[in-house]
């Protein structure tokens, strides 16, 4: 019993489990010095305890009062929420073009999609901040909307397109011979199949959109149009840098991706799949 027993343990003991332990730790570590330093105190900041005692939820009304962290939270809700719209709108049709319908130049086009999807955005940041100016965009939201749409619509493109390649060519015909035209065969045949992929991309794309910090930076310097990131890297002056606020204020803008990933979860995982796979 006792040899059998050592046996069970040295089967769950081994290099990937090891792996996956180290890696969750790594993430769970600072995550969870996130969360208690934003219940810390400002007099406790000197301390190396872990544990954050006495609690205090001062730093989360200071963010809210003192440093107007309701105003940029609308913002990035606003600004991410419509041109993730923008993107699986746009996507769906041009990945359902470039996997289904007949056309010429689909691989030119899916090389230039790829090499736009990883073009640094410091390389374009100052012909569209001039482009912003003369059409008078800067400090508005579109100011952020368009060239997001424009940035991050390549890569879901890709998810899309290699999500409607693995839908069986069947379904798409027996709408065709039921007389649906194509646009209404995408929205009621092809899209519910989707959804793993639609929500994969609209997850990577919120995402994207929520903590990008180049182009809020550059675009919009007011402060009734600052999203999070540059709201959160203003806070505090020059002598005085406000931790618990900015850890407070960086673990209310964690929650809405947190939220999305853990209820659409299993719709990532599934579009990942069928994106590595299929194409």
């Amino acid at each position: 019993m006792r040899n059998r027993k050592r046996v069970g343990w040295h089967r769950y003991i081994n290099g990937v489990n090891l792996a996956v332990l180290i890696t969750v730790l790594f993430i769970l570590i600072p995550l969870y010095w996130l969360i208690a330093s934003s219940f810390r105190s400002p007099n406790s900041f000197g301390t190396a305890t872990l544990n954050p005692a006495p609690l205090s939820g001062g730093n989360y009304s200071n963010a809210f009062v003192a440093y107007d962290f309701g105003i940029y939270f609308r913002n990035s809700l606003i600004v991410s929420i419509a041109a993730t719209a923008l993107v699986l709108i746009l996507g769906t049709l041009a990945g359902y073009a470039l996997g289904r319908l007949p056309m010429r130049g689909k691989f030119p086009t899916l090389v230039i999609l790829l090499m736009i999807s990883v073009f640094p955005e410091v390389a374009v940041i100052a012909p569209l901040y001039l482009l912003m100016r003369n059409l008078h965009l800067l400090n508005s939201y579109p100011a952020l909307i368009i060239p997001y749409t424009a940035f991050f619509l390549p890569f879901a493109i890709w998810i899309l397109r290699n999500y409607f390649l693995g839908i069986p060519k069947e379904m798409e015909e027996t709408g065709r011979i039921d007389g649906a035209s194509p646009l209404r065969t995408v929205w009621t045949i092809v899209l519910p199949q989707a959804l793993p992929g639609l929500f994969t991309a609209g997850i990577f794309t919120f995402t994207a959109c929520w903590t990008e910090f180049l182009m809020a930076l550059t675009f919009n310097s007011s402060n009734n149009y600052r999203t999070i990131p540059v709201g959160i890297a203003e806070f505090g002056g020059n002598f005085n840098v406000p931790y618990g606020t900015i850890f407070a204020a960086s673990v209310v803008a964690v929650v809405p991706i947190g939220i999305l990933v853990f209820i659409f979860r299993k719709f990532v995982i599934s579009g990942l799949t069928s994106g590595a796979v299929k194409g």
